[in-house]
């Protein structure tokens, strides 16, 4: 069994202990209510020292979290008193041009995915804050402002190289070990550390678009009812959103990825919803589309979010949607889902709610710990405001809701399968600080 001090010299990375430098700031995630504290940091130089650290964390005894972008609102990264594998010096970025594909190691940022695709007029569904990690995102399904033309994150994944709960590096393709491969494109982070992503990339261009509105929401209930049953037969392009926030307007809008011209006939649809109080339709680079979430969405604020996928929204969820803008605090949005998500069987990989028309957020950020409760409970509030529509939740969404809401992000048929792939790839639950699915 190693000792602690042997530790450093076993790793091409780097160990950090409680004291060494740089370990508080290693420690730190996105939420920043979460303030635990692992025995080591360990960041990983490559797959090796993957491979050596999860054996550690065993031989050890010690909790195993991983780290790829830190943006779990539970913080599940930061194993307290446990081994936590770091992975930002693993974000290398690798594109196929001509076959469009990439090579994504586990620890790269969307900024990254982004930075290296874009050149060529390439992407893929990769969510909407570039500092955000591949790993989690992907291995969660991945929405973004491409999923309604080309599918989630997962539904682009060729491929996964991971290392496992014995520290094994393996490959998981639709030919390899295909049961792992259906768990990856959804499961989340229950059956390894997955140290290398090969995603299909598309001939996107590098413009996009976006066009909102702000209503007066005390009437704005005939106006979002019309944007929302848009979204069945708008183009691909286009994601409708409409969003709402304490003491704010209703905003109606879409984002459009391609030539901005294209979009002139949504632009119309929008502008049909009655006299705005401010409007903003403005062409904007890909990448910038990416980044222009990032400040809303930095390190450092304390978070509590809740979530749920609907697929009917009769007047009375919409007014309960509307009077949102009534409480002290918290922003809340309605995102279509359906095109190219729809085009997916169902049983075909781990993501299970294809037949989702709008994934329903609340959340609120703040910094002072005084706050924590008094915030939480509104989002909760709110949220229960929309529960009776609820026909589960997108697992990256998830909290630390436990069981029930790990079972609501999958249903009992995909949720039993899980079980038996976890049971086969990681028996004694090793990898359990995520949305856990323990082992049958």
């Amino acid at each position: 069994m190693p000792t602690a001090g042997a530790l450093p010299a076993m790793f091409e990375g780097e160990v950090l202990a409680p004291g060494s430098p740089g370990y508080d700031l290693a420690r730190a995630v996105w939420n920043g209510a979460v303030d635990r504290r692992p025995a080591y940091v360990v960041r990983c130089a490559g797959a090796e020292d993957v491979r050596t650290a999860v054996r550690v964390a065993r031989e050890l005894g010690l909790p195993l979290g991983v780290r790829g972008g830190g943006h779990s609102a539970a913080g599940w990264a930061v194993p307290d008193g446990g081994l936590m594998i770091d992975l930002s010096r693993m974000r290398g970025v690798v594109v196929d041009p001509g076959g469009r594909t990439a090579q994504v190691q586990g620890g790269a940022l969307l900024g990254s995915l982004d930075a290296a695709t874009q050149p060529y007029g390439l992407a893929t569904t990769a969510g909407i804050v570039s500092h955000t990690g591949i790993g989690g995102l992907a291995l969660g399904g991945g929405v973004g402002w491409l999923a309604r033309q080309f599918g989630l994150t997962c539904d682009n994944a060729l491929g996964y190289e991971i290392v496992t709960a014995d520290g094994d590096l393996v490959r998981a393709t639709a030919d390899e070990h295909p049961d792992l491969f259906w768990a990856l494109r959804g499961g989340g982070g229950n059956f390894g550390v997955v140290t290398r992503f090969d995603l299909t990339l598309h001939d996107v261009g590098t413009q996009a678009l976006v066009a909102e509105v702000d209503l007066d929401p005390a009437s704005g209930l005939d106006a979002l009812r019309t944007w929302l049953a848009a979204s069945d037969a708008a183009p691909r392009r286009a994601t409708l959103v409409a969003e709402v926030r304490a003491g704010g307007p209703l905003t109606l809008g879409f984002v459009w990825v391609g030539p901005p011209g294209d979009a002139a006939p949504m632009v119309a649809q929008l502008d049909g919803l009655g006299t705005p109080l401010a409007r903003r339709v403005a062409p904007i680079g890909y990448v910038d589309l990416q980044r222009q979430s990032d400040v809303g969405a930095a390190h450092g604020f304390r978070r509590y979010a809740k979530s749920h996928y609907v697929t009917e929204l009769p007047d009375a969820a919409l007014d309960a949607f509307l009077a949102h803008t009534a409480a002290d605090v918290g922003a809340a949005s309605l995102t279509a889902y359906g095109g190219a998500i729809t085009d997916v069987d169902r049983d075909a990989m781990a993501f299970a709610h294809r037949d989702t028309r709008f994934e329903y957020d609340v959340g609120a950020k703040w910094e002072d710990p005084a706050d924590d409760e008094r915030h939480a409970a509104t989002c909760r509030r709110l949220a229960a405001t929309i529960e009776p529509w609820s026909v589960g939740v997108y697992v990256n969404a998830l909290g630390a809701e436990g069981a029930a809401g790990v079972h609501r992000a999958y249903g009992a048929m995909t949720y039993a399968r899980l079980q038996e792939v976890k049971g086969a790839w990681d028996p004694d639950n090793v990898f359990r600080l995520n949305q856990n699915i323990p082992p049958v």
